[in-house]
């Protein structure tokens, strides 16, 4: 059976059950909504690895950049490591409007959770591979201030650190330049944060209850969160952006919200992100990659639409990681609604892009899509703790 089948099907079983009683917990979908929904699904999706990194996926490299993920050493006065502002139980991101490493920083931090199918990495997708993106916070002054070189003598200087460098690479840290050290490290960091990916939510049951025409089973979600899901697939059109497993279209967008990063500079978003991109000797056009298909980086140039958009997030585990929009200026969920039901259309900045509208919800509308919000979000997800690991000893 082809999975529309499985979805004309689903819909009949459901209108079945309605005419048996359930009408009341319910609603009557249209066989378009159920079309809608169920695209958002399966999940999880397939194993990915990280683009570029011949290192995702080996266990050895996944351990060590485990321990370099939550290392405060890497950075130049030993405070500030990746964890500072991807915090595990804020589900990686830090709960700060604006995250801060060794200075105030301009954007919000976004969760890691599912960043390895990402197309691109950061608001403005300035990096195509979870190991490239890791390069420049180590490097950036206001985040970790490092340098290949303290990176290189940090590692070589703790015993664990450089045996699980041995097991995973294959040869001592300091065996190669320091520049190949750095990259080395960011392909292991790249390697840890390619296996976050979020576990499934009280939305994925329901979205495979409709799949399967179990009517029961799909009458378990909330009726709130239902009539949100309603809204989301239909007159709010949000599954336009926020589409597929990820709830994301992977692309970046302008949102009508004010995109200056302080009084009179611009937080040029996108538009910077692709010069950035380009200009970056860590792309996956460059010699430090691991043989992936580039294309997307090769063709890739910068348009004057481009300024101040962002990349559209994914929603999985949304109600977990408050504040919101890419420098945190949306302090809830509820926020967030408000704002695209009040959209002031005079702010967007889209050349010819009409795709946002005000929704001009009710209060009980904007109630029930943030009830279907948060369905999103794995119960539990915030208390993850990074695996034990045996000390390192080599055979």
């Amino acid at each position: 059976m082809t999975m529309w089948r499985a979805v004309r099907a689903a819909v009949a079983t459901l209108a079945i059950a309605a005419g048996a009683g359930v009408q009341a917990t319910l609603p009557d979908l249209e066989p378009a909504e159920v079309q809608r929904i169920v695209r958002h699904g399966p999940w999880p999706p397939p194993p990915a690895r990280d683009a570029g990194n011949a290192q995702s996926g080996r266990p050895a490299a996944v351990a060590l950049g485990q321990r370099l993920f939550f290392e405060p050493r890497l950075s130049a006065g030993g405070e500030v490591s990746c964890a500072t502002c991807h915090v595990p139980a804020l589900a990686f991101a830090d709960g700060r409007a604006r995250s801060a490493g060794l200075a105030p920083l301009d954007r919000n931090a976004p969760s890691l959770w599912n960043a390895v199918h990402e197309r691109w990495l950061g608001w403005d997708g300035a990096a195509d591979s979870l190991w490239s993106q890791a390069i420049r916070p180590l490097l950036d002054a206001r985040e970790m201030a490092s340098s290949a070189a303290h990176l290189q003598a940090a590692i070589r200087s703790d015993g664990e650190l450089a045996c699980r460098w041995r097991k995973a690479f294959g040869r001592d840290v300091g065996a190669r330049p320091p520049e190949s050290a750095l990259v080395d490290a960011a392909k292991a960091i790249g390697a840890f944060v390619a296996t976050l990916v979020s576990p499934r939510t009280p939305f994925d049951d329901f979205r495979d209850a409709l799949a399967r025409g179990d009517a029961a089973a799909a009458a378990r979600y909330p009726p709130d969160a239902r009539r949100g899901l309603r809204l989301f697939v239909g007159r709010g059109q949000c599954h336009l952006c926020h589409l597929g497993p990820r709830f994301s279209n992977g692309e970046f967008a302008d949102t009508g919200l004010p995109f200056f990063s302080r009084p009179g500079t611009v937080d040029p978003g996108r538009h910077g992100g692709i010069e950035a991109l380009r200009a970056s000797p860590y792309n996956l056009l460059s010699s430090w990659s691991d043989g992936s298909d580039a294309t997307k980086t090769r063709h890739v140039q910068p348009q004057h639409r481009n300024f101040g958009e962002f990349k559209v997030p994914g929603l999985r585990q949304v109600a977990d990681t408050a504040p919101y929009m890419h420098d945190g200026q949306l302090a809830t969920l509820d926020g967030v609604v408000r704002h695209y039901s009040e959209l002031n259309l005079e702010r967007l900045h889209a050349d010819g892009e009409q795709i946002l509208r005000p929704l001009a919800l009710t209060a009980q509308e904007g109630a029930d899509l943030v009830a279907f919000l948060r369905t999103l979000s794995a119960p539990g997800i915030t208390a993850w703790r990074p695996r034990a690991l045996p000390p390192c000893r080599m055979r």
